[in-house]
């Protein structure tokens, strides 16, 4: 995906600060990997790191890895306290800075990784087995890869294992990840047009329900709320709070108020504008209350009083003020629209509807005298014409080819 934000990354607020002169560097570097993967290596030969730098480091079991520094100094303290891991506790090392060697050897394994994922695909699928291998990781000398899949249930992947291990002459590792980590993993566009919030910025995952949803106003409907996991979109979280609090201003269990014309039902409610809107059965307009009024009239509606009417809503509406920018006029907006209504002032009325000026016809004498329908009728359809006359209507403008005259010359253009 796009490199404007990764969950990997951290921005080290310390760097900038003066130590003191007896200040001794914290020996402990975070170091990141492919995916979401960090762990926490000693800098046992004090070598000088810098955020983004490759280094070679000890894996978990024989060979050597690489990765990227992501941390170093005292911030990578304060990370070890978040995640509750003992300073003791860390004793894999940092071999060296990584040479040409280094790079070009974890560059080829990283080559066979989309190649080894398909492969190892279809080894499983005809062995039959009810998994998916979402993603593989090559360790940085080409001895080791990691295998990530994702399975309904608990899967016998031993044969798998052995096949793979006698087509890929590597060691194999097998890890089951939930449909979550597969997502955040592959990465992705989500509804919203922005990369994933799991594969970007996001580093755990809190459970989400319906209920969040239900606290939202939002439709119940699974296609829309279910991201490209599968699961509950993570973004449900995000604002339940704010929700939350304004919900306490909100009356509960209020569906319905009594009224002398009818019982009004509750239809919305606009949770962060405290109104709520309720409509009479068979009416299709719907009456928009604050949450004071509805709460005054369920008050008279448990002492057995109904009102006349639900009441006149009282809205505070702002006005908006018109603020110039500066920039407002910058590709000469303004100025087109100007011109477009000078245009449309300086345009004339079609021709179909000028009438001939200076000629009192029959028909434009017949107009002064509604009544007499039968003269009009004689009058505007006569029964001969002289020859010499010339008709009342308008003749035609011929545009384009057909004011051209043909080989019989004008008897062309009177046929038309």
């Amino acid at each position: 995906m796009t490199s404007g934000c990764n969950k990997l990354d951290v921005y080290d607020w310390l760097v900038h600060m003066d130590m003191p002169t007896n200040y001794t560097p914290f020996n402990i570097v975070e170091v990141r990997f492919k995916g979401s993967r960090k762990e926490f290596y000693v800098n046992h030969d004090n070598l000088y790191l810098e955020m983004g730098e490759m280094v070679v480091v000890e894996p978990a079991t024989g060979g050597f890895d690489i990765g990227h520094v992501s941390i170093t100094g005292e911030l990578v303290r304060l990370q070890l306290k978040k995640n509750s891991v003992d300073v003791a506790d860390v004793t894999k090392k940092i071999y060296r800075k990584v040479n040409d060697t280094d790079i070009k050897k974890w560059q080829a394994a990283k080559d066979l990784e989309w190649e080894t994922m398909h492969r190892a695909r279809k080894l499983a699928l005809d062995l039959g087995l009810s998994m998916k291998i979402s993603d593989v990781d090559y360790q940085g000398d080409k001895s080791k890869a990691t295998f990530y899949y994702t399975a309904d249930g608990r899967v016998d992947f031993r044969e798998l294992i052995k096949r793979m291990a006698e087509a890929f002459r590597i060691r194999i590792e097998m890890r089951q990840i939930g449909m979550r980590q597969e997502a955040s993993r592959l990465g992705g566009i989500g509804s919203c047009g922005r990369e994933l919030c799991c594969s970007t910025w996001l580093t755990d995952f809190k459970t989400v329900s319906t209920s969040a949803a239900r606290y939202q106003n939002l439709s119940l409907n699974t296609l829309k709320l279910a991201g490209q996991c599968g699961k509950l979109k993570c973004c449900l979280n995000y604002e339940l709070d704010s929700y939350m609090d304004a919900l306490k201003d909100i009356p509960n269990n209020i569906e319905r108020v009594e009224t002398q014309k009818g019982t009004a039902w509750l239809q919305k409610t606009d949770i962060f504008k405290r109104l709520m809107w309720f409509s009479y059965p068979g009416e299709e307009n719907w009456i928009p209350l604050t949450t004071d009024r509805v709460r005054e009239i369920n008050q008279l509606n448990k002492e057995g009083i109904k009102p006349e009417e639900i009441g006149a809503v009282v809205i505070d509406i702002v006005e908006e003020k018109q603020v110039v920018y500066d920039y407002e006029n910058v590709v000469g907006q303004d100025s087109l629209t100007r011109l477009d209504e000078r245009n449309k002032k300086k345009r004339r009325p079609s021709r179909g509807k000028r009438k001939p000026e200076g000629k009192n016809t029959a028909t434009s004498q017949t107009q002064d005298k509604p009544d007499n329908k039968i003269a009009h009728a004689k009058q505007t359809k006569p029964e001969s014409k002289a020859p010499d006359e010339k008709p009342s209507k308008p003749k035609k403008r011929f545009r384009g080819n057909n004011n051209r005259k043909g080989r019989n010359g004008g008897q062309q253009q009177s046929n038309t």
